[in-house]
């Protein structure tokens, strides 16, 4: 099968065998692939957790059609339309565990494309904003990244739920006028100085209940600045730097909450657990579209190492898809 793999010369589309379902789980025919950061660091041979480097079939989110289900796979079948994460996603045929993958919405004549936009931001920010962030209705969340794919869901998801206050950032001009499309109150530029203040203005004085944090690094200390005290920050990227400043006094004195997340150290039980909690919690929105992104480009699989010289330009706004 045709798979984009990254190789000794680079990322390409070459042929790798085909794989088959075992144990739990679906062998998938993709249809549309949503592109994300962590694959753009791939293809130029970055390591994402456990993945990465020659050999590698790059991507991680995709939508498709279930061709073979394994022994110990429940609740799918042959056939189904589902869209999911995982490994190797930029490829014909992808392997899936049956726990971390969603049924398309019949209801609503969702097409893959669309579909491929959907499982990442929603599993990342449904755990993000509502299991380890802890909204609550009346509550107000900054959402540092907030033009990204997830982002933009993390706001949604925020309103959603309730949220008394939304303010979305982005360095961007043109991407910052547009995230109250999709659920800012405020939107503010964290690279200018102000921003703190800005949000200390729209909250009483008091600070953000939540913040969901893709940039950290030079941010970090404007971050327990800007929080309330007894306040949480959810640390999801490090879009702005891995290392960074870090006043402990502050977070001490705010007594804030500090927590880190990603999948890259979750169990598959882990994982199985937060798509679940997507299905039970905002399923219906999604069905209804209340919850979705929007798409930027769509490029046929052949055109992919375009699709992520477009993704590098950075002047994109929602998700980048190819389909096979």
């Amino acid at each position: 099968m045709r798979a984009y793999v990254y190789g000794a010369g680079g990322a390409e589309i070459t042929d790798v065998a085909k794989p088959t379902a075992k144990g739990a789980q679906v062998l998938v025919r993709v249809r549309a692939c949503g592109l994300n950061r962590a694959d753009l660091g791939m293809t130029k041979g970055h390591v994402h957790g456990a993945a990465g480097g020659v050999g590698t079939v790059l991507g991680m989110e995709w939508a498709g059609e279930i061709a073979e289900v394994g022994p110990d796979a429940k609740g799918v079948k042959v056939g189904d339309r589902v869209m999911g994460s995982g490994a190797a996603a930029f490829a014909e045929y992808t392997l899936a565990d049956h726990g971390r993958l969603f049924h398309i919405p019949s209801a609503s004549n969702m097409g893959f494309e669309e579909a491929a936009t959907l499982p990442v931001a929603l599993a990342t920010m449904h755990n993000a904003v509502v299991t380890n962030g802890a909204l609550q209705a009346g509550q107000s969340v900054l959402i540092q990244g907030a033009s990204s794919g997830v982002g933009l869901m993390a706001m949604q998801i925020a309103k959603l739920k309730g949220a008394k206050t939304v303010i979305g950032s982005s360095t961007d001009p043109m991407r910052r006028g547009r995230l109250k499309e999709f659920g800012a109150d405020l939107a503010i530029d964290s690279s200018d100085p102000g921003w703190v203040d800005q949000v200390l203005k729209a909250t009483g004085g008091e600070g953000v209940d939540l913040i969901v944090d893709q940039v950290s690094g030079k941010v970090a200390n404007q971050n327990l600045a800007a929080t309330k005290i007894k306040g949480r920050i959810v640390n999801v990227g490090r879009l702005g730097g891995s290392h960074g400043d870090f006043n402990f006094d502050l977070h001490a004195a705010r007594r804030i909450n500090y927590i880190g997340v990603t999948f890259r150290t979750r169990s598959i039980e882990e994982i199985r657990d937060i798509f679940s909690a997507v299905q039970s919690d905002i399923w219906s929105a999604v069905e209804s579209r209340k919850l979705k992104l929007p798409i930027d480009k769509v490029l046929p699989f052949d055109d992919i190492a375009k699709a992520f010289e477009h993704m590098e330009a950075n002047k994109h706004l929602g998700k980048i898809v190819v389909t096979l």
